[in-house]
């Protein structure tokens, strides 16, 4: 096996273990095993699981957004309805059975002290989606965009929760009526 393509399997392999069974749960033989190598091998592209962990919490925030933006930009052309169809494309992605969560909502919860670099490091990922919000309506001529952006960032964060606890719970569409009932206000004023 080439070692970019092993490498890129224990990022997928770690990210599933990390999001099914817990970070702190999940050791690194249990990820080797898995992966069908070894912890040297492991340890050759990342040099210890803290540096694993960063890197699967880098990786799963760039393809989401990658997905995200690709969705929004091949829709429309108008800042109005991108913001207007961020909900439907975050319940598209919750609903999907590919769907095992939000890594930096977990890893911040598995590592709450402020210094840890993980919780850093997923404190900074929640700020950059809640600055993409925050640029998306700024676009569409929202007067209080940031103040849009973090209410709509906590219906994002509070329903992936619910959905992560309990898949088919329901609340990815109750929270996409509520950001709808949010963004129409901030688009009239």
């Amino acid at each position: 096996m080439r070692m970019s393509l092993l490498k890129d399997k224990l990022l997928v392999v770690a990210t599933d273990l990390f999001q099914t069974r817990g970070i702190n749960s999940t050791g690194v033989d249990t990820i080797v095993t898995v992966a069908g190598t070894t912890k040297m091998t492991l340890y050759k592209y990342f040099g210890s699981k803290e540096d694993l962990i960063l890197a699967v919490l880098k990786k799963g925030h760039q393809d989401f957004q990658d997905w995200l933006d690709e969705k929004l930009n091949t829709s429309s052309k108008k800042p109005a309805d991108k913001i207007q169809q961020l909900f439907d494309y975050i319940e598209e992605w919750v609903s999907s059975p590919e769907f095992i969560g939000v890594g930096f909502i977990k890893a911040s919860a598995e590592f709450p002290n402020e210094e840890n670099p993980i919780h850093q490091l997923s404190s900074q990922q929640s700020r950059e989606f809640r600055q993409f919000i925050s640029k998306l309506a700024s676009q569409a001529s929202i007067k209080d965009a940031d103040g849009l952006a973090l209410q709509l960032s906590l219906l994002f964060e509070g329903a992936v929760q619910a959905e992560q606890m309990k898949r088919g719970s329901g609340a990815i569409k109750y929270a996409k009526k509520a950001a709808k009932i949010l963004i129409d206000g901030a688009i009239k004023t």
